[in-house]
């Protein structure tokens, strides 16, 4: 009897470790951006470090997420992505799916996406630990972070205001206020932000809660 629930004790205590894996940050704007290094989808290792001297554009991504695929589907996410490089910014796109789940993909398929949608990313992370997500306190797809040339996190929400619901769905997405594109002049500046702080929307990043 003791045995049993010794072992009991120990399941118990294991699914508790497990769960409290799973903690999601806040880090606080006009702060220094949490660092990271993850492997893009080229198996390169990529650290946050590599691009102080050039303003970070963080997005969390996953293909199926239909609000994600609205952003892709009327060219509004590529079309801010190709914004940000004329500035310079580096862009990262970041998968925190976890094996198994939605949006989950292998290397080949992102850089079919990458493809596929004419997207401009600087680099995709594959980030199945969710170790990254978990730093930044990424919640949702999408959810942006921008990061200034010193690396200080200047921004951290939604890309837009047009909102979750179903009227993000019958939204023109190009009459929306962009909180991403309307403010890369700021963050390459390294100057605090007007609107630094937003509620993000979209589907809940999968990460691994089992």
């Amino acid at each position: 009897m003791k045995l049993m629930l010794s072992f009991v004790t120990f399941l118990i205590l294991s699914s508790n470790l497990m769960a409290a894996e799973i903690v999601l940050q806040n880090p606080k704007v006009n702060e220094q951006a949490p660092a990271f290094s993850g492997i893009d989808s080229y198996g390169n290792t990529i650290n946050l470090s590599d691009f102080i001297g050039q303003p970070v554009i963080l997005e969390w991504t996953n293909h199926e997420c239909p609000y994600v695929a609205k952003h892709y589907d009327e060219n509004n996410m590529q079309a801010v992505q190709e914004q940000a490089k004329r500035e310079d910014f580096i862009w990262l796109s970041i998968i925190s799916s976890t094996p198994g789940d939605q949006g989950h993909v292998k290397p080949s398929k992102a850089n079919e996406l990458t493809e596929s949608r004419s997207a401009y990313p600087s680099h995709v992370l594959l980030d199945e630990s969710g170790d990254i997500g978990m730093k930044y306190g990424a919640k949702t797809t999408p959810h942006m972070y921008m990061i200034d040339s010193e690396g200080i996190l200047r921004y951290k929400g939604a890309i837009d205001d047009v909102g979750k619901g179903m009227q993000f769905f019958s939204a023109s997405l190009k009459d929306a206020i962009n909180y991403v594109a309307n403010q890369l002049n700021d963050v390459k500046d390294n100057r605090q932000l007007e609107i630094s702080t937003t509620v993000a929307y979209g589907c809940s990043v999968k990460y691994n809660y089992d």
